[in-house]
């Protein structure tokens, strides 16, 4: 076996991919999450082995057994990143090597093998280059990549696996919320936490997500797109949303965003915005933000404007707030002007449409 940095991915092209004409009519209107392409990756992992056998081939189901240790376990990550259409014609990604750093960091949190950086590049850039016809036709779409390594060793015993699969798959996307929507309503959770100090809401992992469903789905009774999480001691602390990070646009020049502390994912959307508004003269702070203050800074005007970002959302502007103790409205409940600047600057990045002095768009082909 080759060293794993050195891991040559072999391309197995698929027989059969989608007709042409039903992928065009299939990207007139992709929605996010629904359609996939024709090529998936898979390497192996082995205890005394390494990584193995990695190759690209026709996306597929895999077989499973039902003592695999995913299932009992919960051994599972993953990153969310996107392959852009640049306006020459070109093709990128927008900071891969982060997403490569944050996919190692939760592999060591939840006790898995590290996967190498420039494997996980390669692994991208290839299956972008096999499946480019899959990008999008409709505005402002792009190509989703869905980066995932779980345990798939078959043993029922309490301890990390010897054995996983890192697999990538790719997702023609459009717009996140319905209607590409301008600006958000989100639930305030009085009743569950996302994660608590020591667990893993830094780390990007299922079981965060699982979490975090039964209040998603109170926030879509209550007739709201996301739900919005406080802190577990106290439930006092405003943290992030069920898969997004929260800003705060202050009338003084402050943007202020929830700190690092271990509980919440740190976004690499969130990490550029705060390069982008520093750039912009921003005093940008990242320290606690309570739910009491949000309302009172609303109420009086102090709080200009609140956004979410991530990468499949890139950036939304908050505009109602809802919760068990009434309701509050942002500013004029719409985007605000902060929060669209600092948006087109980062889709023009990542676009191609404006310079990009920081070394962020990776070009492909």
């Amino acid at each position: 076996m080759a060293d794993d940095d050195s891991l040559e991915i072999l391309v197995e092209p698929n027989s059969a991919p989608v007709p042409d004409a039903d992928r065009r009519k299939m990207l007139e209107n992709p929605g996010f999450g629904n359609l996939f392409t024709d090529h998936m990756v898979l390497i192996r992992y082995t205890e005394g082995k390494g990584w193995h056998d990695a190759k690209i081939e026709a996306r597929r189901s895999i077989p499973m057994d039902p003592a695999s240790s995913v299932l009992h376990y919960a051994q599972e990550i993953f990153e969310g990143m996107k392959a852009y259409r640049l306006a020459d014609g070109t093709t990128a990604l927008f900071r891969p090597e982060q997403n490569a750093r944050r996919f190692q960091a939760s592999a060591r949190r939840m006790a898995m093998p590290e996967l190498p950086e420039a494997v996980f590049l390669q692994s991208v850039e290839k299956l972008v280059d096999i499946d480019r016809e899959w990008f999008p036709s409709a505005e402002g779409g792009s190509l989703y990549l869905r980066p995932f390594m779980f345990a798939s060793e078959v043993f029922l015993g309490v301890r990390p696996a010897k054995e996983y699969l890192y697999m990538v798959i790719a997702s023609p996307a459009g717009a996140y919320f319905k209607a590409g929507a301008s600006a958000i309503t989100i639930w305030v959770s009085q009743d569950y936490s996302r994660a608590a100090p020591g667990g893993t809401g830094a780390a990007k992992c299922g079981g965060n997500y699982a979490a975090s469903l039964v209040a998603q789905a109170e926030a879509i009774t209550q007739d709201c797109d996301q739900v919005v999480f406080l802190d577990a001691a106290e439930q006092r602390w405003v943290e992030e949303l069920g898969g997004m990070n929260l800003f705060f646009v202050m009338d003084d020049g402050r943007l202020i965003t929830p700190p690092l502390t271990g509980t919440i994912l740190p976004g690499i959307t969130r990490e550029s915005i705060m390069i982008l508004a520093r750039e912009e003269g921003l005093n940008v702070s990242e320290e606690p933000y309570s739910i009491d203050q949000w309302r009172e800074d609303a109420a009086s005007g102090k709080l200009l404007e609140t956004f979410a970002c991530g990468t499949a959302a890139v950036v939304t502007a908050v505009g109602t707030v809802r919760s068990g103790s009434g309701d509050f409205t942002i500013g004029v409940g719409g985007p605000g002007q902060l929060t669209e600047k600092l948006r087109m600057r980062l889709v023009d990045i990542q676009r191609g449409l404006a310079e990009d002095q920081h070394g962020w768009v990776k070009r492909l082909f």
